[in-house]
């Protein structure tokens, strides 16, 4: 049976491998410290419970028909609202689109944007953009990034690949290091994205910047978010922003996105979603449009939820650090946002007590599954290279109890490589 050249060049997801090993160990009754899935477990972390109220109510009303195309009328005037009281940032309504989830936004972004060829730049490692590059037919240029700099790309890594190109593809907090831009380094980005458009002769594609910023509500201590436009404001009408409740409200299932940018390119998306009818249930975004002026329990939840978070983030790194100074081959980045830690485990060309040979950061990363009872995400599931010893943990999916519980494991898993 054949299929497309689409289909038979799609590459597996790395995770969902990952995934299927804890399963099989699961199904042999062992616990699994699951660290690799960027969701939550509701029994963990809920949704706001005004939320999940409205919801019901939305059902009880009948709200079960279609939503319109670009999002019910009342949740992109909410949205507009919260984009300004948020971030200082003014959009109306007709410059607002809503779908279910952020994945399908980012996907008509590349749609709208990109033709078969065209160059989109994008770091590494990050999340789904080489993925999205082969669903386009996009000519990928991934961006090695270092440790050194937070694995946040910097002016100088772009400012070879940006001649060109259509598309600047970048998120902070990223996925999947919970890292962030700086703002003296945001800025900088942002410089080299107006001065190309400056270059460009009439009649050319500019050079456009998609921002995915869903994080951006789940930062710690004295680290902030900032944004493109209000940077550099005369980036407006190339920046297309992806945001939504997903991550800031534990509401994943929930499939309430939003993407605001110019107005054109935002209708160009809402059609190429409407013709795959990829909306938020209309319920959902009605909750989600009473939930959004629902001020002091959203800051009361958030504020709950994010210490929660961050107790996580806390106790692993400071089990992570503490194996460091302990001499074991171990690193880590300290939690700046999102729901990741950027973890360190160096130990590629060990031999187990069985006497295999780890050879790349998955065999390290299926070690650690199987004698430590601990799984991560090398960061060769988000285009970087295989040699590459760092992974993410994210802690979304597991109790402040797991964790600390987690870190003895490991230590004693790593003492058994020689």
């Amino acid at each position: 049976m054949s299929v497309s050249a689409l289909a038979q060049t799609l590459k597996g997801s790395e995770i969902i491998k990952i995934g299927g090993e804890i399963n099989e160990l699961k199904k042999r009754g062992e616990k699994i410290a699951n660290l690799t899935i960027g969701d939550f477990d509701p029994a963990i972390f809920p949704i706001p419970t005004g939320l999940k109220h409205g919801i019901i109510d939305a059902y009880h009303a009948n709200h079960t028909n279609y939503p319109p195309a670009d999002g019910v009328t009342v949740l992109r005037e909410n949205i507009s609202v919260f984009l300004k009281e948020r971030y200082h940032l003014d959009y109306d309504i007709n410059q607002i689109l809503v779908a279910g989830g952020s994945r399908p936004l980012i996907y008509a972004t590349y749609l709208a944007l990109v033709d078969p060829g065209d160059k989109v730049v994008y770091p590494t490692p990050s999340w789904n953009n080489n993925h999205y590059c082969h669903l386009s037919g996009a000519n990928g240029i991934p961006v090695p990034t270092s440790a050194e700099n937070n694995f946040m790309p910097t002016a100088d890594d772009l400012r070879p690949h940006l001649a060109g190109a259509t598309l600047l593809a970048l998120c902070s907090p990223l996925n999947p290091t919970g890292t962030m831009f700086t703002k003296g380094g945001l800025e900088e980005i942002c410089d080299l994205v107006i001065e190309e458009n400056k270059n460009r002769k009439p009649g050319e594609k500019p050079l456009y910047l998609l921002y995915d910023q869903i994080y951006s509500l789940l930062t710690f201590g004295d680290h902030q978010h900032f944004e493109p436009v209000n940077l550099r404001p005369e980036i407006k009408d190339y920046v297309i922003f992806i945001d939504g409740i997903s991550k800031c409200f534990a509401a994943t299932g929930v499939r309430v996105g939003w993407a605001f940018g110019p107005q054109e390119i935002i209708g160009k998306m809402r059609s190429i979603l409407g013709h795959v009818g990829a909306w938020s249930p209309k319920a959902e975004q009605v909750a989600t449009a009473k939930f959004l002026t629902q001020t002091v329990e959203l800051n009361t939840y958030l504020h709950s939820f994010k210490n929660q978070l961050q107790r996580s983030l806390d106790a692993l790194y400071q089990g992570i650090m503490q194996l460091k100074s302990e001499g074991f081959m171990v690193d880590s980045i300290e939690p700046m946002g999102a729901i990741y830690l950027t973890v360190k485990v160096d130990y590629t060309g060990k031999t187990t007590a069985d006497g295999d040979l780890l050879k790349t950061s998955a065999d390290v990363n299926f070690y650690l599954i199987k004698e430590a009872k601990v799984a991560f995400v090398p960061f060769s599931a988000f285009g970087s290279g295989s040699d590459m010893n760092w992974f993410r943990a994210s802690v979304g999916g597991c109790s402040l109890a797991d964790i600390q519980a987690m870190v003895p494991n490991v230590k004693a898993a790593l003492e058994k490589l020689h």
